[in-house]
């Protein structure tokens, strides 16, 4: 069976499937009971090619607009704006200068002209009444309310969500539940026509009662997946950015947003609407989400058009926004996107595939059972004489007959094998949740239970995120910060032409900023690392605004994970230029030859002096500090903000250790993992010295690995990296590219299955290429988010165990359940076809299989889909990317168990008169109650067997899983109520309490038996 899958339906991935792929096994799959409800969880592929061909029309217009602006602007030159436009007097009558329809046409169509001829950038932000520096005032609601009424609001028009009557409608459109109502309701004109009313209803209505019930129970589990889905959705698009409003810098979530606000974009960011640039430094933005190129566009002054739903890949800026929601072309392009739908995942399409498989054979037997009972039928009429008379009786029996053939393709065909996965991976997601992970693919869940290796970063995942300086060497002097309560006394012998040069670098070489926030406190804003060092600044008695305001910013090259450095040059008062930069300390001190001495004196750099600063480096990284050398050049006249800020040529200012502690439970964690047999790899831009000593903090380096640098790593052949990879715990000053290198070898060459972790927008290519990836919710970015399958919400290292956990617990509960359901299955098939064969007669009837099948079904997939995740699962070892769905242990298990019950139900059939005494006219109708009612306690009592697949302990924990006691308590009580109440519906007949006794007890004894059965050995054959 398992080759079968792999050649028909293992074509899909966990992510990144071709369209080819996820159309060829739906054409496998062929005839589907019911197509709306088998297919609601997979991808709607037209509607991803008409998405597709959105942005490639977009990507057209958009190289015809900037063509058209480009032949525009050499026209534009000296000439007087002049613009045609008339304000609507509804427009105007709100205050503004200018209608939502024109602001849209300019940014959309990228019309430098028509721009112009509104008097540019500036004039724009006059006419939506708007500050370029305080950004839209907030202090009237009737102002912002007429501001959302000409503009509107960031927000996007969604697909109605469905209500529960959809998913009743839904699944009524199971074909073979149809044709059991067709039959119902033959039965009830026939049978009212021959016996009257009520009698003679009694079997139609017993088929309706069944099929409604069916159909509300699994209506209101889908249901309930689909509102699960919905709050998943919600918490994907909590987008938020930063914004100026009534001259207050603060945080607001993109759907917020107005037009006329002022937001600051920074590396990784996503372009919350459409806007125009004002301000920013080497602004390149992808516009490949919205047109499919991926080429960078450089946007500044000559180019200002900010297109919503693009990301910023480097540089920064301030935008201001013009057109919002439904108008913007991204806002159009998510529209149809999201009628697309997400891929199916690899389990899913192959229970898929086993549904199809089972559902074939399920048929044939369907057709041979009416065929053996249509004609044992004839031939007892032709034995009888009476073939040529019919009546309405032989008509009804023959009705029973399809009625029992269709209900055996019911039972037969698995239909909830796919939707248990859905099932179990909707609430693995809604668990994950409150843990603090984020799943934005499905596949991710059933992915991660099978990961073999972790590549981890050190900043912010295995360490707090809560950076302070607490080391510093300036001129040569080390000072140790830590515990020290006025930071300024430490450095008061250090001349006065230091300490500016050390505060004009810390306040202008930085992507954060220092704010007065609506509560009249000081704020510091951007990265921890960022953080760290201006609150060393201020605490050195610096004035961020004053030391800002001394000097004119004429470039800015942003923090760059590959060349591991950010630089600045500025403008001094008397017209001299100067560059700043700081990054990682060994590659800023080797762009230096100079440094500041304790006189304050720029003196050439020598072997000693270099010597006790790489010195100073490796202890401060020794220590675990993340270590950043500051310096400062001097740049010759004429360099203009196209020029690269000089690479050498540099003074050291000084160094400083920034401590960031590791996080606590990391070790815990990183030992959890090891026992799993997954691997954890650290991989960071930081100095070797720091990883390292984090790392064995962490319990990740151990005796036998290996902590090798990216520059060397990179170096190394493919043959090399095979051998060397497995050793490799720790990578330390690693580009992107390393890390994408690492993880595509662990993939291919040694076919690991890998989680990787990433927070840049430089780690996106990494987490594309990984089996999982996962973006930290705190400091990612929304580039790093949008390639990322999971997000770790609190940006921890014992979150991604907890994933793991759950990832596995998702794969072995649909292990359970499938073979809960395949035992039923087999034995279901087995004994009708049997029975009708050898007997003329089947023992189940349609109202009977109807009621096993919702066991089975929905209500089996809503106990052991549902089963929360234990330690034991983080002591197994990962089933990695080979291993079999359906294992020998399933088999042996499905096989054991379907062959006792197969005995039981056959001996009750053939002796199960004499062993309870049954003698009289209605003896055949108790048995088949009693062969009826030890069937549904055989699978009561499997359901709680299936419960470990290998352990004979299965009542651990149960009492922890509440859905799975509530579902085993209805089906014992609705079971009795069925026996004892329900009879002349169910074809049934009240058993004595011994009865009872007898019945449980056969049930029981199927637990003995599947703990015998689970002590048998099996290889890999």
């Amino acid at each position: 069976m398992e080759s079968y899958l792999n050649e028909n339906f293992g074509g899909v991935k966990p992510k990144h499937s071709s369209d080819e792929a996820l159309g060829r096994w739906r054409k496998v799959v062929g005839v589907v009971k019911n197509p709306k409800r088998r297919f609601r969880f997979t991808a709607n592929l037209s509607k991803r090619s008409e998405a597709a061909q959105m942005k490639r029309s977009n990507q057209e217009k958009l190289r015809v607009a900037v063509l058209v602006s480009k032949a525009a602007l050499q026209f534009l030159h000296g000439l007087a704006p002049q613009s045609e436009y008339t304000v609507p007097d509804n427009v105007k009558a709100k205050g503004f200068g200018i209608c939502a329809e024109e602001l849209s046409s300019i940014v959309e169509g990228h019309d430098l002209k028509k721009l112009k001829s509104h008097g540019g950038v500036e004039s724009l932000v006059s006419k939506l009444s708007t500050s370029e520096s305080d950004g839209v005032d907030t202090s009237s609601r009737k102002r912002l309310a007429r501001r959302e009424a000409i503009f509107g609001v960031n927000k996007f028009v969604e697909a109605e969500s469905r209500g529960f009557w959809v998913f009743v409608w839904e699944a009524l459109q199971d074909m073979t539940l149809m044709i059991l109502a067709a039959c119902a309701l033959v039965s009830l004109i026939v049978g009212i026509a021959t016996e009257g009313w009520p009698k003679g209803a009694h079997d139609g209505l017993g088929i309706v009662a069944s099929i409604l019930l069916v159909v509300f129970v699994t209506a209101t589990s889908d249901y309930r997946q689909s509102l699960q889905f919905k709050d998943l959705d919600k918490e994907k698009k909590k987008i938020t950015v930063q914004v100026i409003r009534s001259g207050y810098r603060q945080k607001l979530s993109i759907y917020e947003l107005l037009a006329g606000d002022v937001v600051h974009l920074s590396i990784g960011d996503q372009v919350p609407a459409d806007g125009l640039f004002l301000s920013g430094f080497s602004l390149l933005i992808n516009e490949s989400s919205l047109t499919g190129e991926s080429e960078p566009v450089a946007v500044n002054a000559e180019n200002p058009f900010l297109l919503s739903g693009t990301k910023v890949q480097d540089g920064s800026c301030k935008m201001l926004i013009t057109t919002v929601g439904m108008r913007t072309q991204w806002g159009k392009l998510m529209a149809t996107l999201s009628e697309g739908g997400d891929d199916e995942t690899p389990l899913q399409v192959k229970l898929n595939g086993v549904a199809t498989i089972i559902g074939k054979i399920g048929l044939i037997f369907a057709v041979v059972t009416f065929a053996v009972l249509t004609e044992s039928l004839f031939r007892r009429k032709i034995m009888d004489g009476s073939y040529l008379s019919w009546t309405g009786d032989d008509a009804l029996e023959l009705l029973e007959f399809f009625a029992i053939a269709v209900t055996i393709v019911v039972v037969a065909v698995p239909e909830g094998l796919p939707l248990a996965v859905t099932l179990s991976l909707a609430f693995a997601m809604k668990k994950m949740m409150n843990d603090k992970a984020l799943v934005r693919h499905l596949a991710a869940c059933e992915t991660m239970g099978s990961a073999t290796s972790i590549c981890s970063d050190k900043t912010g995942t295995l360490t707090t995120n809560h950076m302070t300086v607490v080391k510093a060497c300036v001129c040569g002097k080390v000072k140790d910060l830590d515990g020290v309560s006025e930071t300024k006394t430490l450095f008061s012998e250090l001349p006065d032409s230091v300490m500016t040069m050390l505060m004009q670098s810390i306040f202008n070489n930085t992507g954060g900023d220092v704010v007065i926030n609506q509560d009249g406190k000081r704020e510091i804003l951007g990265t921890p690392t960022e953080t760290a060092i201006l609150e060393f600044g201020l605490s050195l008695g610096g004035d961020f605004s004053a030391v800002r305001k001394q000097s004119t910013m004429i470039k800015v090259e942003p923090f760059n994970s590959a060349k591991k450095r950010m630089g600045v040059v500025i403008q001094l008062p008397g017209g001299a230029l100067r560059a700043h930069c700081k990054g990682a300390s060994e590659i800023i001190l080797a762009s230096c030859n100079k440094y500041l001495n304790d006189e304050g004196s720029v003196v050439p750099l020598d072997k000693a002096t270099v010597k006790h600063l790489n010195a100073t480096i490796e202890s401060f990284a020794n220590e675990a500090l993340r270590t950043l050398c500051l310096a400062y050049a001097e740049v010759p006249e004429g360099f203009s903000a196209n020029d690269q800020i000089p690479m050498d040529g540099y003074t050291c200012i000084g160094i400083v250790g920034i401590k960031d502690p590791v996080r606590p439970g990391v070790k815990e964690s990183v030992a959890i993992c090891r026992s799993a047999g997954i691997t954890v790899r650290m991989v960071t831009g930081d100095n070797i010295n720091t990883a390292k000593a984090i790392a064995r903090e962490c319990g990740i380096l151990t005796e036998d690995g290996i902590a090798i640098e990216g520059p060397e790593f990179r170096t190394k052949t493919p043959e090399e990296m095979t051998k060397l990879i497995p050793k490799i715990q720790v990578m330390a000053r690693s580009s992107p590219l390393d890390k994408h290198t690492l993880v595509k070898h662990l993939r291919t060459a040694l076919d690991e299955v890998v989680a990787v972790t990433g927070d840049g927008t430089n780690d996106a290519p990494a987490l594309h290429e990984a089996d999982i990836g996962l973006a930290m919710g705190i400091a990612g970015t929304e580039v790093a988010k949008e390639s990322a399958d999971v997000i770790i919400l609190d940006d921890n290292f014992s979150t991604i165990v907890t994933v793991a956990k759950w990832g596995r617990s998702v794969y072995i509960n649909i292990q359970k359940f499938v073979q809960f359901q395949l035992t039923v299955n087999v034995v279901a098939l087995v004994v009708n076809f049997s029975s009708a064969c050898l007997t003329g007669s089947a023992p189940l009837t349609a109202v009977q299989l109807l009621w096993v099948n919702m066991i089975m079904d929905t209500l089996g997939a809503l106990a052991l889909a549902t089963e929360p995740p234990n330690n034991e699962l983080m002591k197994r070892t990962p089933v990695g990317r080979k291993g079999n769905f359906i294992s020998n242990i399933m088999w042996r298990n499905i096989l054991g168990q379907a062959l006792y019950q197969f005995i039981v139900i056959w001996y009750l059939q053939t002796e199960g008169k004499r062993v309870f005494g049954l003698v009289g006219d209605n003896s055949d109708l108790v048995l088949n109650t009693l062969i009826f009612n030890c069937f549904v306690f055989c699978q009561v009592f499997n359901e709680v067997s299936s419960r470990e697949m290998e352990k004979i302990n299965v009542f651990e924990g149960i009492l922890d899983n509440n859905v799975f006691v509530a579902v085993l308590s209805s089906t014992v009580i609705f079971q009795f109520i069925i026996i004892q109440f329900l009879g002349e519906f169910a074809n049934t007949t009240p058993l004595s309490f011994m009865q009872w006794i007898y019945c449980i007890f056969i049930g029981f004894i199927g637990m003995p038996i599947a703990a015998i059965v689970k002590m048998i050995p099996v290889g890999s054959w």
